[in-house]
């Protein structure tokens, strides 16, 4: 029958390493699960210092994924739908964040952002701005790193939609402004929300570029990967797991919700 999955052995050479992989992946996981102490879960979890990072990491992450939408959907439309020189460029430009070492892009911030960077001096001379190691830093630290994944998402969202909704549209009048927000929006509102939480996971779990930019600072900078890092750093390891483990709930959680878009088979 057509489409019809057909059964076959697999070869034990490509068994073998493909069950490795599977278990290099999920070993770590599991040996977080089996190192969780389930005893006193509930009481970690409702500990100041817990819900304090916990709070400032789902404001600031819902923070910079809303800065993301309002910069990344514009840009994506210009990647997708206008011809111009340099595009190449311009996109292996917003996918450098990608591959950039989180803590390069820290310094990078700080020698754009900060008091006496490129763009900083003027801000803190002119409005008396001061971006580092303050909670909107965290913004612009977690925004700069996830941003890309909002673009590409997004981008991939409108190459792939039927432009004739958009040129019968046009053909009725409509402007390009009333298009973009009645006709291409809806088309590619799957992708952005795919994007948007893509988005969101990366800020949330952002740790170099945060801390490098806006510091570690309980109730203002520190986030729960910066949390993460301080109670290692203290010896208190059953801490740092409870703070792993929600960190693993999300994650899993937006796999979860993402399972028709990537983990359903073609």
């Amino acid at each position: 029958m057509p489409g019809a999955v057909t059964r076959q052995r697999v070869p034990i050479a490509l068994l073998v390493p493909a069950i490795g992989g599977l278990i290099f992946l999920v070993l770590p996981l599991a040996g977080l699960l089996w190192r969780t102490p389930w005893t006193t879960l509930l009481s970690r979890l409702t500990e100041p210092g817990v819900v304090q990072a916990l709070r400032l990491s789902l404001l600031t992450a819902s923070l910079a994924t809303l800065l993301c939408l309002v910069l990344g959907v514009p840009l994506a439309w210009v990647l997708a739908r206008v011809t111009f020189p340099g595009r190449r460029v311009v996109r292996a430009l917003i996918t450098v964040p990608l591959v950039l070492p989180p803590v390069v892009g820290g310094i990078a911030l700080l020698l754009a952002l900060g008091r006496r960077g490129l763009i900083g001096s003027w801000l803190d001379s002119t409005f008396g701005i001061s971006l580092p190691f303050t909670t909107a830093g965290v913004v612009i630290a977690e925004a700069f790193v996830a941003l890309p994944f909002l673009v590409i998402s997004v981008e991939g969202a409108l190459r792939g939609a039927d432009t004739r909704f958009e040129e019968a549209a046009a053909t009725l009048g409509a402007t390009r402004w009333i298009t973009f927000t009645h006709v291409t929006l809806p088309l590619v509102a799957p992708g952005i929300a795919a994007g948007g939480v893509l988005c969101w996971a990366r800020a949330l779990g952002e740790f170099g570029a945060t801390i490098t930019f806006a510091g570690n600072y309980p109730g203002i900078t520190q986030t729960m990967p910066l949390a993460v890092y301080q109670t290692m750093e203290s010896g208190d390891l059953d801490g740092a797991v409870v703070l792993s483990l929600i960190l693993l709930v999300v994650s899993v959680t937006i796999l979860a919700g993402l399972r028709d878009r990537w983990l359903t088979a073609p």
